[in-house]
């Protein structure tokens, strides 16, 4: 009797321990994503506004230092459709919070040369420093972006779709490139070339 009641204490044991085990497993088997592309399109007058919103998921706090920071930052790099950097910028967001940015008055208002482009590229790094001219990395962002279209090739008329941001692979190169160029965006805009961020309690 005392044999099986070992037996089967052990067996409790290694029940409990398997189960720490995995739950500790599934906690880090999410999405563990820190860079992210997407495009915008007919960004011309009498076309709608395209957003890009993003989400911070709370898990990101485990990542920075010092432990327990809540809020990330998305470093939003914006190019032209000549592979330029357009604009660039650091926008907070907290646990559970949302950024939605306007491409055409936040995103591309503020070009470096004065001329708005019309379609290009969006980068975004999720950051817990929140500093784009040097750009770390964490994870905890999740983002989409509506993308405006024409609805036939010659109409006048516009469609809006929505999409999931694209996950990407952030090398090394490409991290110090986009923080270089958005370093030298600001030493040479004196002011332009900067994104605005939209604060998380006015959402549209």
């Amino acid at each position: 009797m005392k044999r099986i009641g070992l037996l089967l204490l052990m067996a409790i044991a290694i029940a409990i321990f398997s189960a720490n085990a995995l739950a500790v497993e599934i906690s880090y088997t999410g999405d563990t994503s820190s860079y992210f592309v997407t495009y915008y399109s007919n960004n011309v007058s009498g076309a709608p506004d395209a957003t890009l919103r993003l989400i911070n998921d709370g898990s990101g706090f485990e990542e920075p230092d010092p432990p327990g920071a809540i809020s990330i930052a998305a470093d939003i790099y914006v190019f032209d459709d000549s592979q330029e950097l357009s604009e660039c910028g650091a926008c907070w967001i907290s646990a559970d919070g949302i950024l939605s940015e306007d491409v055409k008055t936040e995103l591309t208002s503020n070009p470096l040369t004065g001329r708005i482009p019309t379609r290009g590229v969006i980068k975004v790094i999720a950051d817990p420093y929140g500093n784009p001219t040097s750009p770390s990395t964490t994870w905890g962002l999740h983002g989409w972006a509506t993308h405006i279209e024409r609805a036939t090739a010659t109409s006048g008329a516009y469609a809006t779709t929505e999409a999931p941001l694209e996950d990407a692979n952030l090398g090394e190169t490409e991290q110090t490139l986009l923080g270089n160029l958005c370093y030298y965006l600001g030493l040479l805009g004196s002011g332009q070339g900067s994104i605005t961020c939209t604060p998380e309690d006015h959402d549209f």
